[in-house]
């Protein structure tokens, strides 16, 4: 894992999320219209909370859309944790010329929402996936 900067944006979005919904925050990602918090092993009811009070009172006061990804060591996990709601069913990390590939397997009626609206889901998985584990690229089969 490379080592993560975080701005004083970054760390001022933390700190509220953490106030608000009593979860530990490893990272956050502040990606035009939407923020994506990267959320401690365990921690991911504690940050959506009952009914969504939590994710929904941070959502009303930030006023962007919220993303949540729950950390994990393993790689292949956390691919499949920022997948969200799509089932995964495989992930395979590959070396291919120096670059770390992982080629990620959905059914066929999920590839729409494993890629999202102009390739914004996708986006964030690789994204992710690049800051935590050094993968270079995430491929859907």
């Amino acid at each position: 894992m490379g080592e993560i900067r975080l701005s004083t944006e970054s760390i001022r979005y933390i700190a509220l999320f953490e106030n608000v919904t009593g979860a530990a925050v490893k990272d956050c990602i502040i990606d035009d219209d939407r923020i994506i918090y990267v959320i401690n092993t365990g921690d991911m009811g504690a940050a959506i909370g009952r009914n969504g009070d939590h994710i929904n009172r941070v959502k009303k006061t930030v006023d962007k859309l919220i993303d949540l990804v729950e950390y994990s060591d393993e790689p292949a996990t956390f691919i499949k944790n920022a997948f969200g709601p799509v089932s995964v069913k495989s992930v395979n990390i590959t070396s291919r010329n120096n670059k770390r590939l992982a080629y990620v397997e959905v059914s066929n009626k999920d590839k729409g929402l494993a890629i999202g609206r102009n390739g914004k889901n996708i986006e964030k998985v690789k994204l992710v996936a690049k800051r935590h584990h050094d993968i270079d690229d995430v491929i859907l089969q």
